[in-house]
């Protein structure tokens, strides 16, 4: 009877892990073969006026573009056509849009005014169609200092490891103002929630100061990667380009900083920095990552993508997505089985909010940076 019963017990726990396997497969799928194929780009302006862009793709494969003041227009067709504008709710973007890929639930931030101020939460439980405020309690770091949602880069939904599950958005200290002389005292770090955004908790300071508006990926493994602008330096210390921590322990903390000096941060001619975009496209065991910002040497045009294709340790390919105005800039990628599946959406300020979707295939036939290699197999394809 012990036998049978431990038998059965085995089968139930057996049966349990295949249930949690197939739920967590249509988040990745098993090819990059969606994201291939024809070489596409098309360009759209979705938002007239205002800035502050950010994408996400709901769980059901619908495309949210939000922006400004706080709106959003959804695309049920991959981009194809978009809705009419649905009002989040009205202050200033937050940005940092999160989607919880536990339940569907898609988290919006919206300020009163310009940060340093408050933030209020706002939950949508329909893919975006409708938003209401929500209860959420976001608790200062270690140094006592509250978080501000203030332009960052989407959130991510943890997919592998002991923290799967786990909610993780990029967010920023801006000191008592975001005066010049408090950008030393600025530092970009992240929050994160293992109750469905009930609670947040504040990470450690990334590990660099004078940083703001930044990215977060997780890889196949489970470790995040974590790619900030950085608007100040110390003397000496070059500001031109994006500067990169790592966390093995579920955004909570972040160590070995490092410059990346194949990607810049915003026009050469100003050190002043520019929020970027950033997504990992969603294939099992693959762990490439597409970067947005502009390479430009006279303002904030020349808008271009950059791919990676060992987790951002090099980014040997980059192409120009437009040689016009191009300033802040957000990325996603589609869904495995819906019609948003191979795209990669690029939503970024040019005139008004345009929305830029491409495949791998359209990045593939791009420039080489020199920094690193493009994989053989893809190569091919080009």
């Amino acid at each position: 009877m012990q036998t049978k019963a431990f038998t059965l017990a085995t089968l139930a726990l057996l049966g349990a892990c295949g249930t949690t396997l197939a739920a967590d497969s249509k988040f990745e799928g098993n090819s990059l073969k969606p994201f291939l194929g024809e070489p596409k780009l098309d360009i759209q302006q979705v938002f007239k006026g205002d800035r502050f862009p950010n994408v996400v793709t709901a769980v059901d494969g619908t495309v949210l573009a939000v922006w400004g003041g706080v709106k959003v227009r959804r695309s049920e067709d991959g981009g194809t056509t978009w809705g009419e504008e649905i009002m989040v709710g009205k202050g200033h973007m937050g940005s940092g849009v999160t989607v919880n890929e536990r339940n569907g639930e898609i988290f919006a931030f919206v300020g009163k005014g310009h940060p340093p101020t408050a933030e209020t939460v706002y939950r949508s439980q329909d893919n975006g169609k409708s938003w209401a405020v929500v209860d959420a309690v976001i608790k200062p770091d270690s140094k006592g200092n509250k978080p501000e949602m203030h332009m960052n880069e989407h959130g991510i939904t943890l997919r592998h490891g002991t923290h799967k599950g786990r909610l993780v958005r990029p967010t920023r200290y801006y000191g008592k103002t975001n005066a010049r002389s408090e950008w030393p005292e600025h530092y970009t770090n992240a929050i994160y929630s293992d109750d469905d955004g009930k609670t947040w908790l504040t990470s450690e300071p990334f590990p660099a100061l004078g940083t703001g508006e930044a990215t977060v990926a997780e890889l196949s493994t489970g470790k995040i990667y974590y790619n900030s602008r950085r608007h100040w330096t110390p003397e000496g210390v070059n500001n031109l380009t994006r500067w990169t921590a790592w966390s093995d322990d579920g955004g909570a903390t972040w160590k070995n900083l490092e410059e990346c000096t194949v990607l810049p941060d915003g026009p050469t001619n100003t050190g002043y920095g520019l929020m970027a975009g950033l997504v990992r496209l969603p294939v099992k065991d693959m762990d490439i990552l597409i970067y947005s910002n502009v390479e430009s040497a006279t303002g904030r045009d020349k808008g271009t993508v950059w791919a990676s294709f060992d987790g951002g340790k090099t980014w040997p390919l980059k192409r120009l997505v437009t040689p016009g105005a191009c300033a802040y800039s957000s990325l996603d990628a589609g869904r495995p089985g819906t019609k948003s599946e191979g795209w990669i959406y690029l939503f970024y300020e040019g005139s008004g909010g345009q929305m830029a979707r491409f495949n791998l295939s359209w990045l593939l036939q791009g420039e080489k940076t020199g920094n690193g290699e493009v994989p053989k197999s893809l190569t091919n394809l080009k």
